[in-house]
């Protein structure tokens, strides 16, 4: 039998180290907290294969001081406490004084800090909680060095003392996820602070957040808009008990597969069995079955009532009057829900399955059942290819509908004054298609010459085609308007006739288009191919919802989806080749790119510079970018840097002007410009976006104004309140009168965007999953449901 001995310090040391860093992430856990100890406002992190290779945190602390630097990595030296009694009033992260000393007994640590008092930093390597020298020879003692106030740790080769704890971890993306995982929760409980992850050698962070950002902000910008427009709220105090309870839980309209729960407890990262089990049990009256909440959630609790000393990582605590907290919560979040709970959103099942046809069995359908008789819960009473009267006649331009600048007393907010200005519609001769023999992806030339232009429908040139657009972006409010309200200002684009450039179509070699292309076909659905090529079109159900017949079926199409691939897919098979939607005034890029950053969606923060400056650069790059954007898209910018064209993408079709700022902003931002193919597809999805059918009602009648819809509604008297402008933007919903740039949307949609769809339109296989094409009928279906009546 062996005898009891005293087990090495080295080896004490080791195990020790090895309960309390576990993986990367939960080393990263003790120096972001030891970071957050030292109230630091920006915090940076930088991995390597995982954190295993390298593992560097950088804050803007206060420092380590010179003298302290000897003993900061030995075991159970620490600053914030000094008696064990301490631990009852204890309310920073650390108190131990074990997480520098055991990531040196397992990893090669070296740190760089410099306090506020002092001229300079100071350096200094560990190994085994000891000074070592940086390199044989050299001194072990702290060695002065350049660096910013605050404390950067750099921890190299983590486990390589330990190559079975290494073997056991799994991949570097799996640990550099968990990794993400801390960074995120703390990121989101501290919103006060900067924080900054990153792969080594890598420019763009995975995570960056802003110093002034909201709770909110945080948790949109690393999770999502779709958690973010969902959530509430969750407040709770109980004196009693000595706790405060806040936090933000999604309503019951968001569900995940996996549950989101970020608890903090006095600002501790911990993990709680009976409040998750809690939480999820009073979801499970709102949710579906197996789907989750997102839940952020922080309790302060008395410190004394604490007892922060249960695990070696902190990971759990103890705490007094559990079970009194636990129902608190459980009412605060029933009450939440309940208040929260007046309308829901359902998902929409996409196109089912047994829906989209097959092309491998449609030969031996067709010849089975040929010979067999058709039953009437069969029959198809429309034809694709028959036309209607009013394919030929496009309606007349509606009168003017301008839009009223109102003046918010006690209000600095931005307000722009939008006027929809009268248009110039098509003229009888105009209407049509023009066709482009080579345009098709998929069909022949006499195929694309029957779809797009039947035989009655006349076809007219590209240079006869001709269409107005009229709209006045925003107005600005100045520095100098103060109490007066908001006068109108900004940039007109006034009529002016579409036309495609004389020049001859060439053909484009690229191989980067080329690839495009071959990715566009290579995720084509057939079936859902087969139904566009095939349907016959019923009507709109909503602006942005059509409906249409195939077959024995019903389907409801989402009309922005379909058009937004649509201008992508045209956007690359007639790559410079394009014709020119012409501005009649040229349109100044600055100032397009100052209305953009007055949005909020432009994510414009007072950290990025000032609007001016930024919208100066957006010209000036769109100036060095003017030969290129001329020659492949036909939009052209002169030397003042101003906007004189727009490519025509679709005939017939002028995009939505209102984004033209947006559009302008982002191609100077979200394209990849550095890379050929990037470059051509991202500027492809940019102008598909700027393009997709994005239809919008009329803005109420201006008071005193004498012109009104030709819908039937009355002249608009000078003495109209803005109650009767609201009536009589009301009465325009009920009659559904849209206009698209002076024509009803619905004609837009069936004699434009669906011949389109129709013959130039090649579906990805997404559209078989997601909610773009919905059935919502069959007929053999609905003949069993009157069966049974």
């Amino acid at each position: 039998m062996a005898s009891i001995q005293r087990l090495d310090p080295a080896v004490v040391n080791r195990i020790a180290a090895g309960e309390v860093v576990q993986r990367p992430s939960s080393a990263l856990k003790e120096l972001i907290e030891n970071s957050l100890d030292a109230r630091s406002t920006s915090i940076q992190v930088t991995v390597k294969s995982g954190g295993l290779k390298l593992l560097q945190i950088q804050d803007t602390g206060h420092g380590i001081r010179k003298r302290d630097m000897g003993i900061v990595c030995e075991r159970f030296t620490t600053s914030k406490l000094q008696k064990f009694e301490d631990l009852n009033s204890i309310q920073t992260y650390g108190f131990r004084g074990e997480a520098l000393a055991s990531i040196s007994h397992v990893a090669h640590l070296t740190i760089v800090t410099r306090t506020a008092d002092a001229q300079c930093a100071f350096k200094a390597s560990y190994c085994d909680g000891k000074l070592v020298a940086p390199k044989p020879g050299a001194s072990a003692e702290p060695k002065p060095c350049a660096g910013n106030i605050g404390t950067q740790i750099t921890v190299e080769d983590l486990f390589y003392n330990m190559p079975t704890r290494q073997r056991a971890l799994k991949s570097a993306s799996e640990e550099f996820n968990r990794i993400q995982d801390v960074v995120t929760r703390y990121a989101v409980h501290n919103a006060g602070v900067a924080f900054t992850l990153k792969k080594q050698g890598e420019g763009i962070a995975d995570i960056r957040t802003s110093v002034a950002a909201s709770r909110q902000e945080t948790i949109r910008t690393l999770y999502g808009a779709s958690i973010a427009k969902e959530l509430l709220e969750l407040k709770c105090d109980d004196d009693r008990c000595g706790m405060k309870m806040s936090g933000l839980v999604t309503n019951a309209n968001y569900n995940t597969k996996k549950l989101v729960f970020l608890l903090f407890i006095n600002h501790r990262l911990v993990d709680c069995v009976g409040l998750r089990k809690m939480v999820e049990s009073v979801y499970s009256a709102y949710l579906p079955k197996n789907t989750h909440p997102f839940i952020y959630m922080s309790l302060e609790i008395l410190p004394s009532n604490v007892d922060v000393n249960v695990h070696p990582t902190k990971h759990e605590v103890h705490f007094l009057h559990e079970e009194a907290i636990f129902d608190q919560v459980r009412c605060a979040l029933e009450e939440t829900l309940v208040g929260a709970n007046t309308s829901r959103s359902m998902p929409v099942q996409g196109v089912l399955p047994c829906s989209i046809p097959s092309f491998l069995d449609t030969g031996k359908e067709n010849s089975a059942s040929a010979a067999a008789k058709v039953q009437a819960r069969q029959m198809v009473r429309t034809d694709n290819r028959e036309q209607t009267l009013d394919a030929f006649l496009k309606p007349h331009s509606q009168t003017t509908i301008a839009s009223v600048s109102h003046s918010l007393a006690h209000s600095d907010r931005l307000q722009a004054a939008v006027s929809s200005t009268t248009s110039r519609a098509l003229s009888a001769d105009d209407t049509g298609l023009v066709a482009r023999p080579d345009s098709p992806m998929m069909c022949d030339e006499e195929t694309l010459a029957a779809e797009c232009h039947p035989a009655s429908s006349p076809t007219t040139t590209a240079a006869n085609s001709s269409a107005s657009v009229s709209s006045v972006i925003g107005g600005v409010k100045r520095d100098h308007q103060k109490a007066a309200g908001l006068s109108r200002t900004g940039v007109e684009l006034a009529s002016k006739r579409i036309k495609r450039t004389g020049r001859p179509r060439r053909a484009i070699g690229l191989t980067s288009i080329s690839n495009l292309l071959e990715q566009v076909k290579t995720a084509a659905h057939p079936g859902i191919l087969d139904i566009l090529r095939n349907h016959k079109f019923v009507g709109c159900a909503q602006p942005s919802r059509s409906l249409f017949q195939y077959q024995t079926k019903l389907y409801m199409v989402n009309t922005y989806q379909l058009s937004q691939e649509l201008f992508y897919q045209l956007y690359l098979h007639d790559f410079a080749n394009f014709g020119a939607l012409m501005l009649e005034e040229p349109l100044n890029l600055k100032e397009l790119a100052i209305l953009a950053l007055q949005s909020a969606d432009s994510g414009w923060t007072a950290k990025d510079g000032p609007k001016e400056t930024l919208a100066q650069s957006v010209q000036d790059f769109f100036v060095s970018k003017a030969e290129m954007l001329d020659d492949y898209l036909c939009m052209k910018i002169d030397d003042d840097g101003c906007l004189r064209s727009l490519p025509l993408l679709l005939e017939n079709f002028v995009p939505n002007m209102d984004g033209l700022p947006m559009l302008i902003l982002r191609l100077a931002t979200e394209v990849e410009w550095t890379s050929e193919e990037d470059c051509f597809r991202t500027l492809g999805r940019e102008f598909s976006y700027f393009y997709a059918y994005k239809p919008s009602l009329p803005s109420p009648p201006v008071a005193g104004s004498a012109e009104n819809t030709d819908e039937g509604l009355s002249d608009v008297p000078s003495e109209q309140t803005s109650t009767q402008a609201a009536d009589s933007t009301e009465a325009l919903r009920q009659k559904e009168v849209c206009f698209w740039n002076g024509t009803s949307y619905k004609w837009i949609i069936e004699h434009v965007l669906f011949p389109a769809f129709r013959s130039r339109l090649l579906p990805p296989r997404r559209f078989a999953d997601d909610t773009t094409l919905i059935q919502l009928a069959d007929l053999p279906d609905l003949y069993r449901v009157f069966e049974r009546c």
